[in-house]
């Protein structure tokens, strides 16, 4: 799974509408989709009340520090985790060894209930996901060269010393 992935916008706006049903359908507050580097992918919810950026990183780094643990006790990983707080909790699942799905919820909603709907949006996300690796293979067979690859240094010195 070394493939860079590109993401277009058909691919966000799929995404996009996983997390909008999962939402909905989990009777959550916020979903979002983070990749294991902490940057946000895509959200759906009441995003606009949190730091989004500062949640994806320590998402991520939660992630991480978990499989450490889970590798320190002899388990591959942890694929789910779960935060109990007060008023909110933090549902956090692996998709595709690659995506963190977050999904925020409160008294509306129940642990079951988040975790059956995350599970028909994490096998969707997966598909789109293998979707998307198919297509970066496909551009990387095809060997798409840059259409500045034959401009040489001495163009460039060129255009700008006239």
């Amino acid at each position: 799974m070394d493939t860079n992935l590109v993401m277009y916008q058909e691919e966000f706006d799929r995404i996009t509408q996983v997390l909008n049903r999962l939402r909905v359908d989990a009777s959550a507050k916020i979903v979002f989709l983070v990749d294991k580097n902490g940057q946000q992918i895509a959200g759906a919810g009441e995003i606009e009340q949190v730091d989004t950026t500062s949640l994806a990183s320590l998402t991520a780094g939660n992630v991480a520090a978990t499989d450490g643990l889970a590798k320190l006790i002899g388990e591959k990983e942890f694929s789910i985790l779960f935060h109990e707080g007060r008023k909110d909790n933090i549902h956090i699942s692996i998709v595709g060894q690659r995506l963190i799905l977050v999904v925020i919820f409160d008294e509306r909603s129940s642990l079951g209930l988040v975790r059956l709907r995350v599970r028909k949006a994490s096998a969707e996300l997966e598909r789109i996901l293998q979707q998307m690796e198919s297509k970066a293979r496909e551009v990387g067979e095809s060997e798409q060269v840059s259409p500045f690859a034959e401009i040489t240094d001495e163009d460039i010195d060129a255009l700008f010393s006239e």
